[in-house]
């Protein structure tokens, strides 16, 4: 297991002051940060996609195709 250092502030010792309040450690709730920040970006990334491929007229006629089709199959 690797080892950070950080410097913190006045705004960041009273979020770990807090966090820690009942009884995790600053490690530990410096791990669950990361991990959350790291997890908020990937589902702000895959939102952007998302929207990106929602806007996309190619990707939409190809949507409904696809739609168009599953319909024909599920007729039998």
């Amino acid at each position: 297991m690797g080892v950070l250092q950080i410097r913190t502030d006045s705004s960041v010792e009273e979020a770990l002051t807090e966090l820690t309040r009942e009884g995790r450690s600053r490690s530990e709730v410096t791990r669950e940060a990361l991990l959350a920040y790291q997890r908020e970006q990937r589902r702000a990334r895959l939102r952007a996609e998302a929207e990106t491929l929602r806007n996309d007229p190619e990707d939409r006629a190809e949507m409904q195709q696809v739609m168009r089709e599953m319909d024909e199959i599920s007729a039998w």
